[in-house]
């Protein structure tokens, strides 16, 4: 169900550039998923990224909460964009940051009602945030990607 959720969000996306962009004139970037790390198994670790200090090394490794599917579907989309005469730049992070779970704030982060030492003591896992990014890292190099389509698009 979520997948076709994505793929009729997708086909609207592409119908609306279709008409509204000016070809000549735009250049067009998709950015895949962003990639969590909330299940240690997948990384043969009980945890999740709470204490994480180091990123995945297994090779080929995909997380457990990527979704395969929905990456297929966007790049199906592009492609069927391209056939249609729209070129989209993808940048796949997904892959790549999906290595990265050290690179979360965990529990150091800003939370509306902190909690207090007690609660961080008994359940760490419960207040660790697994989905964010700290900063300077991972969306950093995001955007490095995105800078180097941009200038090699103008060369």
């Amino acid at each position: 169900m979520k997948l076709r959720r994505y793929e009729m969000a997708l086909n609207t996306w592409s119908d609306w550039l279709e008409i509204k962009i000016k070809r000549t004139r735009t250049k067009m970037f998709f950015m895949s998923l962003s990639p969590y790390h909330f299940q240690g198994e997948s990384w043969d670790d009980p945890q999740h990224c709470y204490n994480e200090s180091e990123p995945i090394w297994k090779e080929n490794y995909w997380g457990i909460g990527t979704d395969t599917e929905m990456m297929h579907a966007a790049e199906s989309a592009l492609k069927n964009l391209e056939r249609r005469g729209l070129k989209v730049e993808y940048l796949n992070i997904t892959h790549l940051s999906d290595y990265r779970k050290d690179a979360h704030p965990s529990i150091y982060r800003r939370y509306s009602q902190p909690p207090n030492e007690d609660q961080l003591a008994t359940n760490p896992k419960s207040y660790s945030d697994c989905a964010h990014w700290c900063l300077p890292g991972v969306p950093d190099f995001w955007n490095e990607i995105l800078y180097s389509y941009i200038i090699n698009s103008v060369q």
